[in-house]
C-alpha cells in the first residue's frame, strides 16, 4: 500500500484459522466513551477546485486506554450538506498509511452527483501522524533522495549498502519519535475515527474507503458495528495477509501489470517504434534499467528510481502513455530528459512524501508481525525475484525497515462481522496492489457485504473514476443503501473500461478524473 512514490494484500475456508482475536489495545476500554471530544469549529479553506471546502480540527488521546494523558490533533476537511435530506457524515479516507484525505473530501463531493453529494457532510481526515494532524511523523527527510543503491543486491556490498539505509530510518524513527510510535498503528487511528463522529455529534457514520482505508474502514466496523451506517470499501486490502504476505503476493501481481504496459506498447509500435513483441520490449526495457544502474539519466535516474517511475503505471493505465513516450525516447533517441521528467512526474518523493513514508512504515510495522531474521527475508525475495523481477527487490526494500522497527508487533484484527448492515465492497479482478482474492475474502467475512466486480479492470481505486456501472451502485447505494444481490461470487459485475491510445496533447501528466483521483490515492497502498 507510497503517497507519490504503501500496499497490501485465502479463501473462505482458511479466513478464520488464519486471523486472530483483537490486539490488546484495540480490546481496551473505549476511549471515545471516556474521552469527550469538542465540536470542530469550521473555517472556509476553500481551493479553485474546491470552493465548498471547509477545515476544523480535533484533539484525540494519544494513548486511548489513557484518555487523560497527552493529546493529539486530527486535522479535519468538509463539504458541508445542502440538501433538506440529510443522511449524516461520510468519511472518506484515501488509503495510505500515510496518506491525506483532506482533498479527498472536495474530490468525492464532486464527483457523486450533486444530488446525493448535497444529502451528506463530506468529511476527510488526516490519520494521526499525517499531513496537517499534529504532531506529523518524519523520521528521515530526503530518504529517497536519488541515486539510491541498485535494489537488486547482485553483491554483498550492494546488499548492505540498501541494509544500512533501512536501518538507519528505523534507528531514526525510534529516536526522534520515540513517545509517538507505539501508538501509531490501524486501531488507534480507527479509535480516532470515533472520536471524529462523537466531535460531529453523530451516533453513526458512513464510511467509503479505498485501498488501505478498507481495512481501515473494516477495523472500525469491528470494533464499533453499531456506529456504521453505510460502509464502502474499494480496491480491498485482503486482511488475512497483512503485511508481510501481502507484499510478496503484490511482486508478482506488479510483475503481471507490467507486463500488461509492454503488451500495450507492443500494440503501438506506430507511436513508439520499440517493435511489436512485448517480450523484446520488456528485455528493452530491463536493458534500459541496467544502463541507467551504472549511469544515472541526469543524475536523478538510476534503477531504483526508474522502478518508481514505472511503478505508478502498475496502479493506474492513464499514465502508460507517459512512460512509453519516456522509454521509447531514451531507446530510440538516446534522450534522457523525457525520462527525468517522468520521474518528476510520477517517481520523486517530495515533503509530504516524507511524511508519508513514516506513517505508512510506522503503522505496517506496529500493525502486525514481520521476520526480524534477515535472512528470511533474502530467501523470500530472491524466490519471488526469479518469477517476478520488476519490483520485488524495490518492494523489499520499502518494507525491510520492519526487520529492525523499534515497537514491538501488535496482532491483526479479524474483521468477521455479522452485525452490520450491507456493505459495497468494489474490486477489479487485475488490480496489482489489493488482489481480486482479497476483495472475495472480505466479501465473505462482512455478512450480508455485496461485492461488485471491474471485470478485466487492473487499476487500482475503481469508483469515480470513469466507469458509469461502477458509479451507479455506489450511487444507488449511498442515495437509498440498495446494494445487488447475485448468485455467485460477484454480486454484479462491470466491464473495466477500454485501455488508453496515445496521447495527441502536450500536456505534461494527465488531467482526467480518473489521474485525478489516483493522484489523491498516490501509489505503494
Amino acid at each position: 500500500m507510497r503517497k507519490r512514490a504503501a500496499v497490501l494484500c485465502s479463501a473462505a475456508a482458511v479466513m478464520a484459522g488464519s486471523l486472530t482475536a483483537l490486539p490488546a489495545e484495540a480490546a481496551a476500554p473505549n476511549g471515545a466513551d471516556t474521552f469527550r471530544a469538542a465540536k470542530p469549529v469550521w473555517k472556509d479553506c476553500g481551493t479553485e477546485n474546491y470552493p465548498t471546502l471547509q477545515c476544523a480540527s480535533v484533539e484525540a488521546p494519544l494513548d486511548h486506554a489513557r484518555p487523560g494523558g497527552r493529546k493529539i490533533t486530527l486535522a479535519l476537511s468538509r463539504v458541508p450538506h445542502t440538501a433538506k435530506k440529510y443522511q449524516g457524515p461520510l468519511l472518506v479516507n484515501p488509503g495510505g498509511p500515510g496518506g491525506s484525505g483532506l482533498a479527498l473530501a472536495g474530490f468525492v463531493a464532486a464527483s457523486l452527483p450533486k444530488e446525493v453529494a448535497a444529502q451528506y457532510d463530506v468529511i476527510g481526515f488526516d490519520p494521526r501522524g499525517v499531513g496537517a494532524s499534529r504532531p506529523a511523523l518524519n523520521c528521515e527527510p530526503g530518504f529517497f533522495d536519488p541515486v539510491r543503491p541498485n535494489p537488486v543486491p547482485s553483491t554483498r556490498a550492494v546488499e548492505q549498502a540498501n541494509l544500512e539505509r533501512v536501518k538507519s530510518f528505523a534507528d531514526a524513527c525510534g529516536k526522534k519519535h520515540a513517545d509517538l510510535l507505539p501508538n501509531v498503528n490501524t486501531t488507534s487511528a480507527v479509535r480516532d475515527m470515533d472520536v471524529v463522529r462523537q466531535a460531529l455529534g453523530v451516533q453513526k457514520i458512513n464510511y467509503f474507503g479505498y485501498s488501505y482505508g478498507t481495512y481501515l474502514g473494516a477495523v472500525y466496523a469491528k470494533l464499533f458495528p453499531e456506529r456504521v451506517r453505510r460502509l464502502v470499501l474499494d480496491s480491498i486490502v485482503d486482511p488475512t495477509g497483512v503485511w508481510y504476505e501481502s507484499n510478496l503476493n503484490q511482486d508478482h501481481a506488479f510483475n503481471d501489470r507490467h507486463r500488461a504496459l509492454m503488451a500495450w506498447i507492443a500494440e503501438h509500435d506506430s507511436t513508439y517504434r520499440l517493435g511489436t513483441d512485448p517480450e523484446k520490449i520488456e528485455a528493452e526495457w530491463y536493458a534500459m534499467r541496467a544502463a541507467l544502474a551504472k549511469k544515472p539519466a541526469g543524475d536523478k535516474v538510476g534503477a531504483a528510481e526508474l522502478e518508481d517511475t514505472f511503478l505508478p503505471g502498475g496502479y493506474y493505465n492513464g499514465y502508460w502513455p507517459y512512460l512509453a513516450e519516456a522509454f521509447a525516447a531514451y531507446v530510440n533517441d538516446g534522450d534522457f530528459g523525457p525520462l527525468v521528467k517522468a520521474y518528476e512526474n510520477f517517481g520523486a518523493i517530495d515533503a509530504a512524501g516524507d511524511n508519508g513514508y513514516s506513517v505508512y512504515t510506522a503503522v505496517e510495522c506496529r500493525d502486525a508481525s514481520w521476520p526480524r531474521d534477515w535472512r528470511q527475508w533474502r530467501k523470500d525475495n530472491w524466490e519471488v525475484y526469479e518469477r517476478a523481477p520488476f519490483l520485488t527487490w524495490n518492494n523489499a526494500w520499502y518494507n525491510a525497515a520492519c526487520a529492525f522497527w523499534p515497537t514491538e508487533s501488535l496482532r491483526p484484527v479479524n474483521v468477521v462481522n455479522g452485525k452490520l448492515p450491507p456493505a459495497l465492497l468494489f474490486q477489479a479482478t487485475d488490480d496489482a496492489a489489493t488482489s481480486y482474492q482479497g476483495g472475495v475474502t472480505v466479501h465473505h467475512l462482512l455478512a450480508r457485504s455485496s461485492l461488485v466486480v471491474e471485470r478485466g479492470g487492473g487499476n487500482h481505486g475503481i469508483t469515480l473514476s470513469g466507469n458509469a456501472c461502477l458509479d451507479e451502485h455506489l450511487t444507488a447505494y449511498l442515495t437509498d443503501g440498495t446494494v445487488p444481490r447475485g448468485r455467485g461470487t460477484a454480486d454484479a459485475v462491470c466491464e473495466a473500461l477500454p485501455d488508453p491510445t496515445p496521447r495527441t496533447s502536450k500536456a505534461t501528466s494527465p488531467t482526467s478524473r480518473g489521474s485525478t483521483l489516483h493522484g489523491l490515492l498516490g501509489f505503494r497502498r
